[in-house]
Parts: C-alpha cells; sequence; structure tokens
C-alpha cells in the first residue's frame, strides 16, 4: 500500500522582495541544506574553497541584474529571511551553471506533455519525475504577485522552481549536456524560469526561453487551451520543439538532430535513450486513453530498473552518482491543480495541490 506524504504549503504573497523574504524565513532550513549540499560536492571533488566557487557565480550577476530586476529583489528578500548572503543565495540560482563549470552534474529527469486526442477527455497534462540526490530538500510555495497572478511551485533548494500558474500555464525542466570547450556565461537557468513562469500567455513565456535559454537545459510548456511546446539549447543556439499527435516527451540527451553531435548524454547517462523510448511507447499504447490515472501509473514504471522512469538508488555506484525520484508531479493547468507524489510513485500517493 503506498504511504501519503504531504507538502506543507508556504504561502507567500506581495512585492519580490516581500515574497523572497516570506520564502526565506518560512524555509531557512532547507535553504542552508541546499547551499551545503551544493557546495560540499564541489569543494569536496575540486579541493577548492566556497569564496572561490561563490565568485565565479558571481560572473553571472551583471546578466542577470539587465535581463530581471525582480528576481534580484527576491533573491534579497530570501537572503535577508534565511539569514544568509545575498551571494550565498545567487550562487544557488547559478548553481547548476557554476557545477557544471566544476564537472558537477545533477538532474536526470523523464517528462512529458500530452493533449487532444491523446488523452480521455481532451484536457492537457504535463509533467515529470524529478530525479536528484537522495535527501535534497524540496518545498510547495503558494505565491500571489501584487498584479494578482498566482502560482504553485515546486522549489528545488532555491536552485529552481517547477510551475504552476494562475493564467493556466506549466512547465517541466530536463538537463541536457553540450561540450565544455562551447561554455559561455549565459543567464543561469535558475534565473531565467521565474520571469518565464510570471508570464500569463505560453507564447510570450516562449518567448523568453527562445530569449535566454542556452546550453543546459530542456523545457516543455503547456497551457489550459491545449497548446504544447518544447525548447532544446546549446551554448550558442536553440530550437523550438513541437509535438507529434499530441505527444510530446524527453529525458536527458538532444532530440535535435544538428545538437547530437556534441551531446554528452551518451556517454553520462545512457539510459535516458531508454526512459524517453519507454515513455513514449507506454502512452502511444494507450493513445486516446490517457488518465490522470493512467499518467500516475507510467511515471511508476520500473522498466530497466533502477534506471528506470522511477528511479531509485543504483548502490553499485559510488554515492557521488546516487540519484533516485524526490518528486514526481502531473499538472492540469485547465483545471489550475498539481499532482505531487513526494518521492518514488511507485511508493508514495498523488496528492492534490490546487491554486
Amino acid at each position: 500500500m503506498k504511504k501519503a506524504k504531504a507538502f506543507k504549503i508556504i504561502e507567500c504573497k506581495g512585492t519580490a522582495y516581500e515574497i523572497g523574504r516570506q520564502y526565506g524565513e518560512a524555509c531557512k532550513d532547507n535553504i542552508l541544506k541546499s547551499l551545503e549540499m551544493n557546495l560540499e560536492g564541489i569543494i569536496h571533488r575540486c579541493s577548492t574553497s566556497k569564496e572561490e566557487i561563490i565568485a565565479n557565480a558571481n560572473k553571472f550577476l551583471p546578466l542577470v541584474k539587465n535581463f530581471d530586476p525582480q528576481l534580484i529583489e527576491f533573491l534579497k528578500g530570501e537572503s535577508e529571511g534565511a539569514g544568509i548572503s545575498f551571494e550565498e543565495a545567487f550562487y544557488l540560482r547559478s548553481s547548476f551553471e557554476v557545477g557544471l563549470f566544476y564537472g558537477k552534474i545533477s538532474g536526470l529527469c523523464t517528462s512529458f506533455a500530452i493533449t487532444g486526442a491523446a488523452t480521455k477527455n481532451g484536457k492537457t497534462m504535463l509533467g515529470q519525475n524529478i530525479d536528484w540526490t537522495p535527501g535534497f530538500p524540496m518545498d510547495l510555495l503558494k505565491i500571489r504577485y501584487a498584479n494578482g497572478l498566482e502560482q504553485l511551485a515546486l522549489s528545488l533548494g532555491g536552485v529552481l522552481e517547477y510551475t504552476l500558474n494562475s493564467a493556466g500555464l506549466g512547465m517541466c525542466a530536463n538537463m541536457t549536456l553540450t561540450p565544455m570547450e562551447n561554455y559561455q556565461l549565459n543567464i543561469p537557468i535558475g534565473c531565467y524560469l521565474p520571469k518565464v513562469m510570471r508570464q500569463k500567455s505560453i507564447s510570450d513565456a516562449l518567448g523568453i526561453l527562445c530569449q535566454a535559454a542556452r546550453g543546459i537545459g530542456y523545457y516543455h510548456l503547456a497551457n489550459a487551451g491545449g497548446n504544447i511546446t518544447g525548447i532544446e539549447s546549446v551554448f550558442d543556439d536553440f530550437n523550438v520543439l513541437q509535438p507529434e499527435k499530441d505527444i510530446l516527451v524527453h529525458s536527458n540527451h538532444y532530440l535535435t538532430e544538428r545538437f547530437k553531435k556534441g551531446d554528452w548524454g551518451y556517454f553520462l547517462f545512457p539510459d535516458s535513450y531508454l526512459r524517453v523510448n519507454r515513455i513514449q511507447k507506454l502512452i502511444e499504447q494507450n493513445y486516446g486513453n490517457i488518465t490522470l490515472k493512467l499518467m500516475m501509473e507510467i511515471l511508476s514504471d520500473h522498466n530497466n530498473y533502477p534506471h528506470s522512469i522511477c528511479r531509485h538508488i543504483d548502490e553499485e555506484k559510488p554515492p557521488e552518482f546516487h540519484s533516485e525520484t524526490l518528486a514526481s508531479f502531473i499538472m492540469v493547468p485547465e483545471d489550475r491543480t498539481m499532482y505531487i507524489s513526494y518521492g518514488n510513485p511507485c511508493h508514495y500517493e498523488y496528492l492534490e495541490y490546487k491554486l
């Protein structure tokens, strides 16, 4: 029998600074744990210092100040609320890119978006399993901005959020990797996704991704109107992906032909190819009859265990390479509802959270 494990909803509202401060105060322990886990892995592996790591993160700061002043205000509030420096809060937001510079790689996920004829009731659904370092902290925020926009945001330790907003827009995010010799200082993932998800239209959100998404991430967006679209990028290029037969699936390797030559996925996480093929196959086998319950079962799939869609720790690998599904979520944008399994979905029930 599956367990029921609920997130405590952290409610934040007001200006960007006020929202950040409320988040920092309420989630202080998890922010500190995230900071420790992110820094510890790099310091241990690379024999470097916290000061050097923070200095490298600060190289991104001028870009972010120009791109999204609202995020800067949020981080000022977060740092004061959590009792950390602004530079530490900003490091968390750029920890993907800084980690890659030091050879630290996290985040193996499998995602989907389906709509229209693919589903039984025609409603759009999108979601993913968040595969990450065991024990990494997460929080669920309910945010209300001064302009009335609301969000349900599943926060990964102050690094980034997986967000559904009250305009009926949801997003998923997967790690992709391109060679370090092409490394460029671009806006970090954790610093452009907040602006993307403050948009009320999918076209405006995609426009920001086309402008800012470069290098180490895949995203897809879906809205209540049945529109779904994805975007892959390398450090100096991007490509927008469109659904086939109302289906869009992804894992941790490139699908865009011109990006495949430099893809690191084939030797760093070859199971990515198996996971995306598996989720595609299971959705196609049930085409036209996909329900919320069925997608929950698909995200619990153990084909190629432990490197399956529902990922478990591979005890044969050293601890620094351990990864498991920390949470699994499905969004139904039309209903402004998010269903979250807080842990492996084979062990934990999906609970409903509504805007």
